[in-house]
């Protein structure tokens, strides 16, 4: 299967929770006594639906082909007091970073970010009551019991935005593959054209004294990708999440400034709050540079972002960039 067909991250789901089992409307008779009063039992509580974090998954492939999650229904009480069995729930696992909204109304319901985490998606129905319940002094032989309440159901759309400490974002053939075939185990398709990845690639940084952190390689952003060209919109929520933005610009782009604003102003035109995150600017592929044109290039960026030149096929300046992702990332 192609790397596209793998990584799901966005599917929509039919859930139903259980309906609440009916109470119970018994009256005891003994050998004795025939008339030993009411004695039926609640009916049991619908099976809730219950997303739970698991940190071993890295998509929503798995839920593709449940499409339809139904719980079971809590079961009836009955006579002697015996209350009905409640519904087993039923736990959607699902990567951490995944949030939950309603089809119809668009709500968000739950956000998933822990590993065990677990939320109700959707409630089973109560029990209802027995006549048991309901016997007074004055009404002692209740002729009523409660049916159960019917659970919920509803479309609800599952969305996985990735957590990752770093996000690699630029140009397409910026070089952010081989970045991160280089500086991590991850091995995502490299080609010299535009659009080789088409789904995130999540790889470990293995730092100094056995630390690491994760950084994620995005598909390329074009101009326009907040408008939904190319590939860019789809992709640019995973960057949401993201604590760093690591803007990969090529030495060999025509203006670099320009190429940075472009990258900047996509983000902000698909949320504003993206700009409040760290930066950090490294020029890719600067072993054709010499110390003139470094100088040069530095010129041209922002003077309060950090910057550092790298080349990934001479490994020139990827401890430098290490250092300094680390040392953004824990200030």
């Amino acid at each position: 299967m192609s790397e596209k067909s793998n990584f799901v991250d966005q599917i929509r789901v039919f859930c139903r929770s259980g309906h609440g089992g009916a109470g119970s409307k018994h009256f005891l008779r003994t050998k004795f006594n025939a008339k030993a009063g009411p004695d039926g039992g609640d009916g049991g509580r619908g099976a809730h639906i219950i997303l739970r974090g698991n940190k071993n998954l890295w998509t929503l492939l798995h839920l593709r082909y449940f499409k339809n999650i139904l719980a079971e229904n809590g079961e009836s009480g009955s006579g002697n007091n015996c209350t009905g069995r409640n519904g087993k729930d039923v736990y959607i696992d699902v990567p951490l970073g995944t949030i939950a909204r309603d089809e119809e109304t668009g709500e968000l319901e739950a956000e998933i970010l822990e590993d065990g985490q677990e939320l109700i998606l959707m409630r089973g129905g109560r029990g209802g009551l027995g006549n048991a319940r309901f016997a007074t002094p004055t009404n002692q032989a209740p002729e009523h019991s409660q049916p159960g309440e019917p659970g919920e159901e509803g479309w609800k759309i599952l969305e996985l935005k990735v957590l990752a400490d770093v996000g690699l974002v630029g140009f397409p053939n910026a070089g952010k593959s081989t970045l991160l075939s280089t500086i991590t185990a991850a091995k995502p398709k490299i080609a010299d054209y535009a659009f080789t990845t088409l789904s995130p690639q999540l790889g470990m940084v293995e730092y100094r004294n056995g630390r690491s952190f994760c950084i994620a390689d995005l598909p390329g952003i074009i101009e326009g990708a907040a408008e939904g060209k190319g590939l860019g919109h789809r992709f640019l929520r995973h960057i949401e999440r993201n604590a760093i933005l690591l803007f990969l610009i090529p030495a060999d782009s025509a203006d670099h400034r320009k190429e940075f604003n472009i990258l900047l102003n996509e983000l902000k035109e698909y949320n504003p709050e993206m700009l409040q995150k760290d930066f950090v600017i490294a020029i890719s592929k600067s072993d054709m540079l010499d110390d003139e044109l470094k100088a040069a290039i530095a010129k041209e960026l922002p003077a309060d972002i950090p910057h550092v030149f790298i080349s990934s096929v001479t490994q020139q300046g990827l401890t430098e960039l290490k250092d300094l992702l680390w040392k953004v990332l824990n200030q």
